[in-house]
């Protein structure tokens, strides 16, 4: 293996390469439609990343995180409309999503009421805006989930074929 790299100013591409135990030669084979010198542009931050090299670089790392962050932090729609999910373990993600769920449950009348005439009134504005706030940790949670499925997928935890067999039945 090659020697690791001593610069200090290092992106998440370069990051990400290095905690997953590969030379960029290793990673250019790896992904095999990625030379080593445009794997080398990507990290030293001389040409843009797009999309599709994003996409390579998770599959080969095994890091589905890197897409989400490129969605959030380089995408200029991502970075408007996708949140940023952290990765978590499954008991985390669980445990995170029954305590959303189990506080959304204690206010359902009270989005019934608000919601009932079409018209988010003043006096109601201030629940709703809880509850919403609710419901969007509830998503965090579902993304977080996601998140979790594809890195297992990727991991070779998780058979995809299945999976995706079983989504196709229900």
């Amino acid at each position: 293996m090659g020697r690791k790299s001593i610069r200090e100013d290092k992106n998440i591409y370069f990051k990400t390469r290095e905690e997953a135990g590969l030379t960029r030669a290793q990673a250019s084979e790896l992904i095999g439609s990625m030379s080593e010198s445009h794997l080398e542009k990507l990290e030293t931050g001389k040409i843009a990343v797009y999309p599709e090299d994003v996409v390579e670089l998770a599959k080969a790392y095994k890091k589905q995180e890197l897409c989400n962050y490129y969605c959030t932090h380089e995408c200029r729609i991502g970075q408007q409309n996708v949140p940023e999910v952290k990765s978590s373990s499954l008991q985390e993600i669980v445990l995170g999503m029954l305590s959303s769920l189990n506080s959304l449950n204690s206010k359902k009348d009270r989005l019934i009421d608000i919601s009932a005439d079409g018209v988010i009134s003043d006096d109601e504005l201030q629940d709703f805006v809880a509850i919403q706030k609710q419901l969007e940790q509830i998503d965090m949670t579902v993304e977080s989930l996601k998140l979790w499925v594809s890195n297992m997928i990727a991991q070779g935890k998780i058979n995809k074929e299945k999976l995706d067999a079983l989504k196709e039945n229900h």
